[in-house]
C-alpha cells in the first residue's frame, strides 16, 4: 500500500507496526485514556474520519487498518475470527496497552463482542455499531430482509469475489459503500476513491473474500445456531443501530438479560449501516456519554 497516498486528516498521525506474521497501519490522534476503533468492510481507519475529531480532546484515540484492509500487509492466510482477536491483542501488547475501550462496527463488532467475553481484562466499556449482540434468535420477521445480504455468498466465492470486488468500475464494491437506505458511507469524491483504491490491489481483494468466506458467514452461522449461548458478557456494552437500517428489525436486537450484565441497544435516527459516516454527531454524542465523558 506505499504506492497509495494516505487521506489527510488533521491532528492524525500514523506509524507502522510489526507485529507477528502482520505489518500493520495504525492512525492516531489526541491524548489521554486509550480508545480503539475497529472499522468494517469495505473500509478501512477513514470510516472514522469523523469520529477521530470528537473523540481526541478527550481520548488517544487508536484507528488500525485490520489485516488485509486499508494500508496493513494482506497475506494469504489469516481471515478467521481467531487470527483477527489475535491481531488486536497483538497491537495491544505492543503499544502497552492492557486495557482500553472498544468502538467496533460491521464484521469487527463480531470481534468485539468476541473480545469483550474472552477477554474482559483488555475491554473496559465496548460500543457495538449496526452489529445486533451474538445472542439473537431467529424469528420469522427476519426473513423478508434476508434477501439484502445475497452478496455475502458471491464475496465469499474464490475467484468470483475477488474478480468483483477489483476489477471494471468495482459496481459491488460501490454498492456495499452506497446502498445501505441513508445514502451509503461516502460523503465526498474523496471518499470513493480511499475506499476503493486499496480494493483494486489484488491481494486485497482476495483477502476481502476470504474474510466472508473465513469469518463473517461462519460466524453468522454460529450466532443462528446459538453458539454463543453459553457464554456471558460481563463488559458494560452499547450497541447502537440506525433505524433506516433495511437489514435490521427492531426484534433483531433482542432481550439478552440472560447474557449480559450490562447491554443496551440505542436508536441513531436518519442513519443506517454506516453510523459514523452518516450521523457523526450522535454517535460520538452516544459514545462519550457512554464513557462518560
Amino acid at each position: 500500500m506505499d504506492t497509495l497516498a494516505l487521506p489527510a486528516l488533521s491532528g492524525v498521525e500514523h506509524a507502522y507496526v510489526d507485529l507477528p506474521g502482520l505489518r500493520m497501519h495504525v492512525a492516531e490522534a489526541g491524548v489521554g485514556e486509550p480508545v480503539l476503533l475497529l472499522h468494517g468492510f469495505p473500509q478501512h481507519w477513514w470510516e472514522w474520519r469523523f469520529i477521530i475529531p470528537r473523540l481526541a480532546p478527550r481520548y488517544r484515540v487508536i484507528c488500525p487498518d485490520l489485516r488485509g484492509a486499508g494500508w496493513t500487509d494482506a497475506p494469504v492466510e489469516g481471515y478467521t475470527s481467531e487470527q483477527q482477536r489475535a491481531d488486536v491483542l497483538a497491537l495491544l501488547d505492543d503499544l502497552g496497552l492492557d486495557r482500553v475501550r472498544l468502538v467496533a462496527h460491521d464484521w469487527s463488532a463480531i470481534i468485539g463482542f468476541q473480545l469483550a467475553i474472552e477477554h474482559p481484562e483488555r475491554i473496559e466499556q465496548y460500543v457495538s455499531l449496526a452489529t445486533p449482540h451474538p445472542w439473537i434468535r431467529f424469528q420469522p420477521a427476519m426473513l423478508p430482509g434476508a434477501w439484502r445480504l445475497w452478496f455475502q455468498p458471491v464475496i465469499a466465492t474464490p475467484g468470483l469475489g475477488p474478480r468483483l470486488l477489483a476489477g471494471g468500475d468495482q459496481r459491488l464494491a460501490r454498492y456495499l459503500l452506497e446502498q445501505d437506505g441513508a445514502g451509503g458511507a461516502l460523503r465526498s469524491v474523496e471518499d470513493r476513491e480511499v475506499f476503493l483504491a486499496p480494493l483494486r490491489q489484488p491481494e486485497r481483494a482476495q483477502a476481502g473474500s476470504a474474510l466472508y468466506r473465513r469469518l463473517i458467514l461462519p460466524e453468522l452461522r454460529r450466532i443462528v445456531t446459538g453458539a454463543y449461548r453459553e457464554s456471558r458478557l460481563t463488559v458494560p456494552t452499547r450497541v447502537l443501530y440506525g433505524t433506516a437500517d433495511p437489514a435490521l428489525v427492531p426484534d433483531l436486537h433482542g432481550a439478552c438479560e440472560a447474557y449480559a450484565d450490562d447491554l443496551a441497544v440505542q436508536p441513531i435516527d436518519g442513519a443506517a449501516h454506516f453510523l459514523a459516516d452518516q450521523r457523526p454527531d450522535p454517535v460520538a454524542e452516544h459514545i462519550l456519554a457512554f464513557f462518560g465523558s
